[in-house]
């Protein structure tokens, strides 16, 4: 009985604190937010692999982006999307073929705001500090919304520097997309162009424009 008792215990405990913000993740969050967003970019260049567990499938790509502000340009092995803060530019090699759009505003994913990792965890997300390790921090984050897509996104940061390390996103239907950053950087300054589609850089292109 004292067994049972003390279980029951051990489960509303555990159930309490994942329902709570961790102070402590909230601190180290704030201070990677705080470093991105100050730095006049941020450069990344990465590794991503998608996980399907229902599909047994498994795919890695890589990739690069470029953050600066509400801009950001990036790259994958076959798209090349340009966000200049109010139009999206994305650009298909094969075929190719650009294609304009006005992005929803309310749609926080990497790919289509990818800046938002800096800033997701402040509205919607409980925040857990998970475990800390000599060289950085694991914390979770866990969406409020019950009918979010997502069980939870871990995050990697780095102790000294406060960079991103890893970035995963574990979905309800299986899929696990975790992004390894391979390069990162907050020093490198960037012209508002490169944010932008340059026609004059891609000859005989097809232009759709759904804006």
């Amino acid at each position: 009985m004292r067994i049972f008792l003390f279980f029951c215990i051990s489960v509303v405990a555990i159930v309490k604190t994942a329902g709570q913000n961790d102070p402590e993740a909230v601190k180290i969050l704030d201070r990677f937010s705080s470093a991105a967003m100050a730095a006049p970019s941020v450069s990344m260049k990465f590794d991503m692999t998608t996980n399907d567990q229902i599909e047994n499938t498994t795919k890695t790509i890589s990739g690069s982006v470029i953050l600066s502000k509400d801009k950001y340009r990036l790259e994958l092995p076959d798209n090349i999307i340009w966000f200049n803060g109010e139009t999206s530019w994305s650009y298909l090699p094969a075929e190719k073929e650009v294609t304009i759009t006005k992005p929803d505003k309310n749609d926080k994913s990497f790919f289509s705001q990818p800046a938002s990792i800096f800033t997701m965890y402040k509205e919607g997300y409980k925040k857990r500090l998970l475990e800390e390790r000599p060289d950085g921090y694991l914390i979770d984050l866990y969406p409020e919304d019950l009918e979010s897509d997502f069980i939870r996104i871990r995050l990697n940061i780095s102790k000294q520097a406060s960079e991103l390390k890893s970035l995963e996103y574990k979905t309800k239907g299986g899929v696990t997309i975790t992004v390894n950053v391979k390069y990162f950087s907050l020093k490198e300054k960037h012209d508002p162009p490169e944010f932008s589609f340059q026609p004059s850089k891609y000859k005989d292109v097809e232009v759709i424009d759904m804006r």
